[in-house]
């Protein structure tokens, strides 16, 4: 097959990351070689490769085929009422398998409120989530069939495991687990030549809130995992710059529950969003800046405010 000869390269991020939760990188092609910069230096709020919440099939880094590749990342999100930061390491081999470990950290100061209700959250209590990741390609190339109907296709999943500190007996009142899998299915199209991306991720989980809330529910909550699809799409403004949107359908466990202990909507989960903007200044280097909203978050504590703010990526390469 004849590469096609792109005026630019998308960069198809690594991650919530390890958030949720938002973004995409850019890159040029290597003019000296004629090597064309594969997919890869952003990374979502989990760790993976893909949008700033959406996994994407790419496979992180810079690594082509026969190669190995790594890189880290950092990123923050700020919402009225929380705070998220999430740190990742991602591993690339050959192009073919994708490694990723990543930790969020959760501030969740409206908590607090629950101690109405008779828990003992202490002030400024925040949840933590270790997340490690793989990644395989099953089939196509983002690059090379960029010219056929052809996606890249991978499957992955994601362990992970929340360490709830003072607000564990408020998962116990809710009957979630600390720890729990993700499995997921994306398909990645790339059209080099109209700057084009279009992503589609089908995830398996029992997560609430990506899995900082903990997994499942008590009766007469979801406690069984279900499927969700996440969309994707970028376009590359010029060969460093490119924007996009991202859909990510959340599972709704919890609301069952607090409706059953009289407690309405409060622990409604909705669906998360992002308008995003990535540059890369360097080959190696990315940043993406993005509007996210993530609908409310167990809105009995924050009076039904949607959790609305602007996340902020930054991640480096090999």
């Amino acid at each position: 097959m004849t590469m096609p000869k792109p005026r630019a390269c998308l960069n198809a991020p690594v991650g919530l990351s390890v958030a949720l939760f938002l973004s995409l990188g850019v890159h040029g092609a290597h003019a000296e070689s004629g090597k064309l910069l594969l997919t890869g230096g952003v990374s979502t709020v989990e760790g993976a490769a893909g949008g700033g919440i959406v996994p994407w099939a790419v496979i992180g880094t810079q690594a082509t085929d026969g190669e190995i590749g790594l890189s880290a990342n950092f990123n923050h999100l700020a919402t009225h009422d929380y705070g998220l930061k999430t740190y990742a390491l991602t591993l690339n081999l050959r192009n073919q398998l994708e490694l990723s470990v990543g930790q969020q950290d959760l501030s969740a100061g409206p908590a607090t409120a629950l101690n109405a209700l008779g828990f003992d959250v202490q002030p400024g209590p925040h949840l933590k989530m270790d997340v490690l990741g793989a990644k395989l390609r099953l089939a196509g190339d983002a690059i090379l069939d960029s010219d056929t109907l052809m996606p890249q296709v991978a499957v992955g999943l994601q362990h992970k495991h929340t360490q709830a500190a003072s607000l564990q007996p408020v998962f116990n009142f809710l009957g979630v687990r600390n720890s729990g899998t993700d499995v997921y299915v994306s398909a990645t199209k790339l059209w080099l030549a109209q700057g084009l991306l279009l992503n589609a991720t089908l995830r398996y989980t029992q997560a609430n809130q990506g899995g900082l809330l903990g997994f499942g529910s008590a009766a007469p909550g979801r406690h069984s995992a279900s499927l969700n699809p996440e969309l994707s799409v970028a376009y590359l403004l010029r060969k460093d710059l490119a924007v996009g949107a991202e859909y990510r359908f959340m599972p709704n466990n919890l609301e069952a529950v607090g409706r059953a202990a009289g407690l309405g909507n409060a622990l409604r989960q909705d669906d998360w969003k992002d308008l995003f903007v990535a540059w890369a200044p360097q080959r190696n280097v990315s940043l993406t800046a993005a509007y996210v909203d993530l609908g409310r978050i167990v809105p009995g504590v924050t009076e039904q405010r949607r959790q609305r703010g602007w996340y902020l990526s930054g991640q480096v390469s090999f």
